[in-house]
């Protein structure tokens, strides 16, 4: 990467890490989340979403940018535009197995059918997917995805946007909704588990009983690094008379959650964390490098927020550290002696003037470091269009991307993090 010789650098606050913003001639830009590089396979390329506006959510139908990077010349264009996005991942880009595989989420504003793209962007060739993109698996020949409308029901900000009478609405447990696996060299999508298959062949079991009377949807999705195992998340409310949506901000402490873990055949389900533990407070589970281990922040003993690790199996549950404090969105590195998080500016490891840190945790000592210090204070009350940094490796575990929000706009930043490895 030339990266010094084509991108700005950030030295706000004295990094401890030599940072770069990516985006600097672009506004509304944001990567998609800590699970996924933005940065492509060859690690030229990087593919970011840009917001048309950064003052409120889109209606449905309204577009905004697929944009690539090129971090060797510095040059960055418009490869796309699409209707499929919400604010906090965008489009919800993946790069698949090569500088060739792009894959996002766009509507049919027509029907108000999402679907996803496998697109070119060297080329400008595409192929449309039946099946819509939440996660790519590493080698980019499946995508995963729950309902990507239904997901507004419990949070808007992660799925696409379609007029809120077109939303499906599930009470108890579906047996025709669930996750959609995507083959992305046909473009066929199959359902992989309804929402009534993962509660019936769950081992552990869910432990919750009243589901007749709960809208019950699907939310994360995700592959393991070796691409053979996927997680993915259910939420559940009380049914009311009139539907509901955004329960996060009408009463989130209504919410019940779930995390399963399966094959890509749908066998082997296992409930790693369930309601009775997620109603403790937590958020932001993800794989291990192994693919045999998930990472998350869990409230475990109820006296705060701490780092958290389970087997895929749903056994070995407990603390990662005996203290350190959990926060914002945990990655392991595949040393094992490190873990790389942000955190919300509300949360306790945050600095009062609404910059947060990126924490460097060492596991063997239990001592931690601010490595860059950036703002998340975009100005709108509205807490779907929050920023986060949402850090994420690239596939040489070396580079970090993450967002923030800099010069009056939502940034991309790069860090190299050679140094400390």
């Amino acid at each position: 990467m030339k990266v010094d010789a084509c991108f700005p650098r950030y030295t706000e606050f004295e990094p401890k890490v030599p940072v770069w913003c990516v985006t600097p001639d672009r506004t509304g830009c944001l990567h998609r989340f800590f699970d996924t590089s933005p940065i492509s396979p060859s690690g030229r390329y990087l593919a970011v979403f840009e917001m048309p506006f950064e003052d409120r959510q889109p209606d449905p139908g309204e577009a905004g940018n697929v944009v690539v990077v090129d971090l060797e010349t510095g040059d960055n264009k418009v490869v796309a535009q699409t209707c499929g996005w919400e604010p906090q991942l965008g489009a919800n880009i993946n790069w698949g197995g090569s500088d060739h595989e792009l894959y996002f989420n766009d509507v049919d504003t027509a029907s108000w059918q999402p679907f996803a793209w496998k697109l070119d962007p060297l080329t400008g060739e595409r192929q449309r997917m039946e099946g819509t993109v939440y996660h790519a698996s590493p080698d980019g020949h499946w995508l995963i995805s729950a309902n990507m409308t239904t997901m507004r029901r419990t949070q808007p900000g992660y799925g696409v946007c379609i007029p809120l009478e077109g939303l499906r609405r599930n009470i108890g447990l579906a047996e025709d909704d669930g996750f959609y696996l995507t083959d992305t060299q046909t473009g066929k999508a199959r359902m992989v588990a309804s929402i009534a298959d993962l509660v019936a062949e769950a081992d552990p079991t869910i432990q919750f009983a009243d589901w007749a009377h709960y809208e019950v949807y699907g939310f994360h999705s995700k592959f393991n690094p070796q691409g053979d195992r996927l997680m993915v998340s259910l939420r559940w409310f009380p049914a009311l008379d009139e539907p509901r949506w955004n329960m996060f901000q009408l009463d989130r402490t209504a919410i019940r959650f779930a995390w399963i873990t399966m094959k890509l055949d749908g066998s082997e389900k296992h409930c790693v964390v369930g309601p009775e533990e997620w109603v403790k407070g937590g958020h932001h589970a993800t794989w291990y490098p192994d693919g045999a281990r998930i990472s998350m922040n869990l409230n475990i003993e109820e006296q705060g927020m701490r780092l958290v690790q389970v087997n895929a199996d749903g056994s070995d549950f407990g603390k990662i550290l005996p203290d350190a404090l959990g926060s914002g969105h945990p990655t392991v590195h595949p040393n094992e002696r490190y873990i790389l998080t942000d955190c919300y500016k509300h949360e306790k490891t945050a600095f009062p003037d609404a910059t947060v840190p990126l924490r460097w945790i060492d596991l063997k000592s239990g001592e931690e470091e601010c490595i860059v210090r950036i703002s998340v204070n975009q100005p709108h009350e509205d807490k779907v269009l929050r920023v986060d940094p949402h850090p994420a490796w690239d596939r040489t575990w070396r580079y970090v991307t993450f967002n923030g929000f800099v010069g009056g706009t939502r940034r991309v930043f790069l860090a190299d993090m050679q140094s400390l490895l």
